[in-house]
């Protein structure tokens, strides 16, 4: 399979849950207020987006420890269909609480 479907699918999963994740989302925003807030003008919306993109970041970053924990065990040098497997299983399964308000939502 070629590799840019896996990281559409890796990508989507963050993106999932950076926009329906609730109790990471404002687990995010209490943090990013603070410190974000006078950057961004105090406007709530611009931070609500930027809280979004960093769930979505840690999404994605929490899924892919797995797979380079196996890639350093392989001793790959560089990404296998197996490794990004590995990464696209993790992100979904990261997504996990998520999937229900994205099911009764909608995108």
């Amino acid at each position: 399979m070629n590799r840019q479907f896996y990281f559409i699918g890796i990508a989507f999963f963050g993106m999932i849950n950076g926009i329906f994740n609730q109790l990471a989302l404002i687990f995010a925003l209490l943090y990013v207020k603070p410190l974000a807030g006078p950057l961004l003008f105090d406007n709530l919306s611009l931070t609500l987006m930027f809280a979004s993109l960093m769930v979505s970041t840690a999404t994605v970053i929490l899924g892919g420890i797995p797979a380079a924990i196996y890639e350093r065990v392989t001793g790959a040098k560089e990404s296998s269909n197996v490794s990004l497997w590995i990464w696209l299983a993790g992100t979904a399964i990261a997504t996990l609480p998520a999937v229900g308000n994205f099911i009764q939502i909608g995108l």
